[in-house]
């Protein structure tokens, strides 16, 4: 089994080479030029463990002095040579090639074992084994090495696959590997096709965001306004719908802008708090700001709490890519989940939902199946 040694390098790209070039000695310094992003998250564009936005990239190529497009790499140049860019990177953190062979074999015993019991789901995964979501996810992808994670999180792995000790547990997932069980799961963890397909489509839609001219930020109201979402609603107590726009922050009232077109409304329930796209049948008013892809999608349950109560319409835009204090719009399977984004201390975007219970990791999942909501809709 050939393991692709380089599947969580999804963005390589050109900041260090320019650091350095600038004589800006440690990451650390570039950082304090860079306010809006947090050192860790910064880290990790560097490392190019996750995809920068287009707005970090103008930000970062600011504090360089130098054209946003030049950090990004074309990764099917011929003269790009993926173990060269990522050596001086992550040399020291390689982990040995058992250790990785095995955190491979692990993700995909874990991936077959959920798709072959429905009943194993998120939600039931960290409520009945302790595994929370964002360490599902990362053992799912082989983030890291099986010896590297704590107890816990082990004695969780030898409960699920019923295995006495670590010895058991490998053996487990050995003999899954043999017997052919993994086959088709395997390709989903390990294959460096999908990994430069997702970083070539990313890359590249970078740079035509790049060669936009970036959108203007919507200016908070003056103070002694209603601040909620909830408070707006109550306070002009109109029996028609309402629209309000939100920026940065979910619970922060931006200004109105004129009404632009009218997008349709989708919306379905599904178990488990997902929504599927299904036509609703009507129509809602987008913001200007919205891009051209911007829909509506019809709640139908407060999956967020009292925050945002059910019988509301988000207008949504793939367009734009979530940012902390604001509600972003995943796909899962078939269907839509909405979360509440936040960062932890360490700077990772986080997304919450309260109906269920979960906690996603959102810089791990595909940029592609992300989405920002930009206004919501009483009914």
């Amino acid at each position: 089994m050939e393991i692709d040694a380089y599947r969580t390098l999804v963005f390589p790209n050109r900041i260090r080479k320019f650091r350095k070039q600038l004589n800006i000695g440690s990451l650390l310094e570039l950082s304090d030029k860079l306010p809006t992003i947090t050192y860790i998250r910064l880290s990790k564009i560097e490392r190019g463990e996750i995809f920068a936005r287009a707005g970090e990239l103008r930000d970062i190529a600011a504090a360089l002095g130098i054209d946003a497009a030049d950090l990004l790499i074309d990764i099917d140049d011929p003269e790009f040579d993926i173990s060269a860019w990522a050596d001086p990177l992550h040399a020291a953190d390689r982990a040995d090639p058992e250790a990785e062979r095995f955190a491979v074999l692990l993700a995909a015993a874990l991936r077959n074992r959920r798709a072959s019991d429905n009943a194993l789901t998120i939600a039931a995964l960290e409520q009945e084994y302790g595994i929370a979501p964002v360490i599902l996810s990362r053992i799912e992808n082989a983030l890291k090495p099986y010896d590297r994670w704590n107890e816990d999180v082990r004695a969780s792995l030898r409960r699920l696959f019923a295995a006495a000790d670590d010895a058991q547990l490998t053996a487990v997932v050995h003999d899954a590997y043999q017997r052919g069980e993994l086959d088709t799961v395997l390709p989903l963890v390990a294959n460096p096709e999908l990994r430069i397909a997702k970083s070539r489509a990313r890359i590249g839609a970078l740079r035509g965001e790049l060669q936009q001219v970036p959108a203007a930020r919507a200016e908070p109201l003056g103070r002694g306004l209603p601040q909620t979402l909830l408070e707006r609603s109550a306070a002009r107590h109109k029996p028609s719908p309402e629209t309000v726009e939100t920026a940065a922050s979910a619970d922060t009232l931006v200004a109105e802008a004129p009404p632009q077109r009218l997008v349709p409304v989708f919306g379905s329930p599904l178990p488990e708090g997902l929504i599927a796209r299904t036509p609703a049948g009507d129509q809602v008013e987008a913001p200007r700001s919205a891009g051209p892809r911007a829909y509506g999608l019809r709640l139908g349950r407060p999956t967020l709490g009292a925050g945002l109560p059910g019988r509301s319409i988000l207008v949504v835009d793939p367009d734009r890519f979530p940012s902390a204090g604001g509600l972003a719009v995943v796909t899962e399977g078939q269907g839509l989940r909405v979360l509440s984004v936040t960062l932890d201390r360490h700077g990772r975007m986080l997304g919450y939902s309260e109906n269920p219970d979960l906690e996603i990791a959102i810089d791990e999942l595909d940029p592609a199946g992300l989405a920002t909501v930009v206004a919501a809709v009483f009914e």
